[in-house]
């Protein structure tokens, strides 16, 4: 699926196609092999100056997809592309080189952060391991000019993680990411453990770096006000596969998955005295070792008809750069706008 456009997007900077990632657990389940299928054949790419959000409930292989991305493991079958290079066979010395323009930014920012290293260690070490400074005076020149980035005082480079508030570590673990000018920056619940008026600042801060430096951001969460604060396109993900992928204003005004939908009406409405009817999914999230045959959600869907428990839907279009995998799409437009939860058909 190609991206929409997006202003002051260039263009691909990382196409992923098939992507999957198998675990294989100990032990059999009636003389058959357990594999948890955490993520199960994805494909989408992020542009130049986007800021791509996935979204989905804990589990689904959201942040599979983030360490996939970044190779921090070697994954079952797909590939990763980097401006047209495939990183996902290289070896572990030829993709050294690259892994400066691929940076992440955790969820907890005093567990990511080293307590005994002071914050201009701490930038520096990435300053350092790819050579990107040829002396003592441009590293600290360097160290100061991100910390300036991410509205820290000069000062804070001699001192120690614990010194900090949340927040403010959370501009440590940015600016260390930024340190060796990467292109992609993936974000891994990066905001989750922040309060909401610290939450709101760093997204801002994320939104300018972007704006300043042209990064492309992967943007892993499940606060849909934040991911629709800061995203340019949004992937929902289920159960290892996505469910919908659409620009953030297509997919807030129209989502076309009952999947989204039920995500969406659990989003609080910021407008007094409007009330948005909540949508409540019946049962648990099944398991990645034995997803539900046909359509993975058919299980918690309201909409659930037989096609649906034997034949897996493919994304298709649906709109201007937005696809949803779903058979309601497939029927005529007239029996798609009728259809009713199934507890309500008689």
């Amino acid at each position: 699926t190609r991206s929409g456009s997006v202003t002051g997007v260039q263009t691909c900077a990382l196409p992923i196609s098939n992507l999957k990632k198998h675990y294989s657990l100990p032990g059999s389940f009636f003389g058959q092999p357990r594999i948890v299928r955490a993520v199960d054949d994805l494909s989408f790419e992020i542009a130049r100056g986007e800021t791509l959000a996935l979204v989905g409930e804990s589990g689904c292989g959201k942040s599979t997809v983030g360490k996939a991305v970044l190779r921090l493991f070697d994954i079952t079958s797909g590939q990763v592309l980097l401006d047209g290079r495939r990183i996902d066979e290289l070896s572990d010395g030829r993709l050294r080189p690259l892994r400066r323009r691929m940076q992440v930014v955790f969820q907890d920012p005093f567990s990511s952060l080293n307590p005994r290293l002071s914050v201009r260690e701490a930038i520096a070490e990435p300053l350092r391991n790819f050579g990107l400074a040829a002396s003592g005076a441009e590293m600290d020149r360097k160290v100061e000019e991100i910390l300036d980035r991410v509205r820290l005082p000069h000062d804070a480079a001699r001192r120690l993680p614990h010194e900090f508030s949340g927040g403010q570590r959370q501009r440590i673990g940015i600016a260390r990411a930024l340190a060796p000018s990467p292109d992609l920056i993936v974000c891994d619940e990066a905001v989750s453990a922040l309060d909401v008026s610290v939450k709101a600042q760093i997204v801002n801060l994320l939104k300018d770096v972007q704006q300043e430096l042209g990064l492309a951001l992967l943007f892993i969460s499940h606060d849909l006000a934040v991911v629709e604060n800061i995203s340019h396109r949004i992937a929902v993900m289920y159960l290892g596969k996505i469910v919908e992928m659409a620009p953030k204003r297509s997919l807030f005004a129209g989502p076309r998955h009952p999947y989204t939908q039920a995500l969406l009406s659990a989003v609080p409405i910021p407008e007094p005295g409007v009330r948005r009817e909540r949508i409540l999914l019946r049962g648990d999230l099944p398991s990645p070792i034995s997803p539900p045959s046909g359509c993975r959600f058919h299980t918690r869907c309201p909409y659930v008809f037989d096609r649906c428990r034997t034949e897996e839907p493919e994304l298709r279009n649906i709109g201007p750069a937005h696809v949803a995998a779903c058979h309601l799409d497939a029927l005529p437009k007239r029996a798609s706008e009728g259809a009713v939860p199934e507890k309500a058909r008689v």
